[in-house]
């Protein structure tokens, strides 16, 4: 049975059982109406010589009974006939047969029976002693305008059989032919849309090896061909995707160095016994500065590995939009200071509230205003405010900071993107972000213009009340 699990086998079976199938329903077909053909043309000769027959006794014999003339051996009126003819009287026995065998029982067969009701019948029948096929045709015999009996003519249907088995034996032989002839052009054909679907599988397992830049040559524009560009733009993508991996690990690597380099010439500073309290105070401070920043990274890819594997589940609760708003603007004021920038939290008295993950809302705000405060300079300004229609709420975070460049904008969300100028650690921040905003049923929209600013809108459904 391997034979047939290749696909060429199977497309080659296919063509052939289509052509055999085909052929046999039109030879079954053409032989049926061949046959029906031949038998009415029997027929019609018998019903031809029967109405001659009948005609003549009719008009020259219709002046003694039937019985009479069979007994006066009258033949003129059937003598025209070569065949086996058969004189029936209306009970249905056999008062002449030209062969001299008369049958001792009353017939009453279908043409018989038809001609004593004044109609001409045909049987076709098989003769006991060799097999052979017969076909019997009756008319009635009138005189003075009423039936007296019958007159069956029967004839063999050998003729018909012999010629019937010469068409069967051509339509064989003729489809041997096509069948033999089939097989070569369905192996052709197969082989030529086979072709291209090997080199594909070919380019698949090169591809499966680790090897992305192998192109697939596309031979058509049909759907195989749509399949080629289809692999090609996956291996691109692949590829892609690979570089930003590998610059997210080398970035993630040199985050992580950063800070640990930082604790360990610290640590082995303060195992100095002569250091003294400014310096040790100093040491301390770093170390615990730098810890939590590398306790802030791991956290962001704890989140990242949660979200790729889909393991994220939200926590959801009516969350008061305002004392969000006033926990961010408590929470951020001092870095703005700090960084000399202006932070402004659009607060009103009546905010409304909305049913969201609290701690995860807070996650997608404090990224988005860290990215803000990055990428604007001193006296910059980053605004936080809220807009609320009838469908939707939406959380805006915009800046007059340096802005994103039109080649970078379609691609901030993707996973491990950092621009050419970013000030990212990893790549994964605003990602996160992004789906975060899928969870909750909203999405992230990102416009901006180079060296004009940004605006990041949070548009989430207004479940609110």
């Amino acid at each position: 049975m391997k034979l047939f699990k290749s696909l060429r086998s199977r497309l080659s079976l296919s063509y052939l059982l289509i052509i055999i199938l085909t052929l046999i329903i039109t030879d079954v077909a053409l032989v049926s109406v061949l046959r029906a053909y031949f038998l009415n043309n029997v027929r019609d000769t018998l019903y031809s010589q029967l109405s001659i027959s009948t005609d003549i006794y009719e008009r020259y014999f219709a002046d003694s009974t039937l019985e009479e003339n069979v007994a006066n051996d009258e033949d003129g009126f059937w003598r025209q006939s070569e065949g086996h003819v058969q004189i029936v009287s209306l009970d249905g026995v056999v008062l002449l047969d030209s062969t001299g065998n008369r049958p001792q029982q009353a017939l009453s067969s279908e043409d018989i029976l038809m001609a004593l009701n004044g109609q001409q019948g045909t049987t076709i029948f098989t003769r006991g002693e060799n097999g052979e096929s017969l076909m019997a045709a009756a008319m009635p015999l009138v005189s003075n305008g009423e039936i007296v009996g019958v007159l069956r003519f029967i004839t063999s249907l050998r003729g018909v059989q012999q010629s019937m088995g010469v068409i069967v034996m051509y339509l064989a032989v003729f489809g041997v032919a096509v069948v033999t002839v089939t097989t070569l052009i369905s192996n052709v054909i197969a082989q030529r849309f086979i072709r291209p679907i090997d080199k594909l599988t070919k380019t698949a397992e090169i591809m499966a090896t680790g090897n992305y830049n192998v192109v697939s040559v596309k031979m058509h524009e049909d759907e195989i061909g749509k399949l080629s560009d289809t692999l090609n733009y996956m291996a691109k993508e692949i590829r892609k995707k690979e570089e930003l991996k590998n610059d997210f690990i080398s970035s993630v690597s040199h985050e992580l160095r950063t800070p640990l380099t930082s604790i360990k010439g610290w640590a082995v500073t303060l195992k100095d016994p002569m250091t003294d309290t400014e310096l040790l105070q100093q040491g301390l401070d770093i170390i615990s500065n730098e810890s939590d920043r590398l306790k802030s990274m791991v956290d962001e890819l704890l989140d990242f590995s949660k979200f790729v594997s889909g393991k994220i589940e939200l926590e959801k609760d009516w969350v008061d939009i305002k004392e969000l708003f006033l926990f961010l603007k408590h929470n951020i004021d001092d870095r703005a200071k700090r960084e000399k920038k202006n932070f402004v939290v659009e607060i009103g008295d009546d905010m409304g509230s909305c049913f969201v993950d609290p701690n995860r809302l807070k996650q997608v705000f404090i990224n988005l205003i860290d990215n803000s405060f990055k990428f604007t300079k001193e006296d910059g300004h980053i605004t936080l405010r809220m807009d609320r229609s009838r469908n939707f709420i939406e959380f805006i975070v915009e800046d007059d900071g340096s802005g994103i460049s039109e080649l970078d904008i379609s691609k901030v969300k993707e996973k491990f993107y950092k621009g050419k100028s970013s000030n990212s650690t990893n790549g994964i921040g605003l990602s996160i972000c992004d789906e975060i905003a899928l969870l909750h049923g909203g999405e992230l929209i990102i416009e901006s213009q180079l060296n004009e600013g940004t605006k990041v809108t949070l548009r989430l459904p207004n479940g609110g009340k």
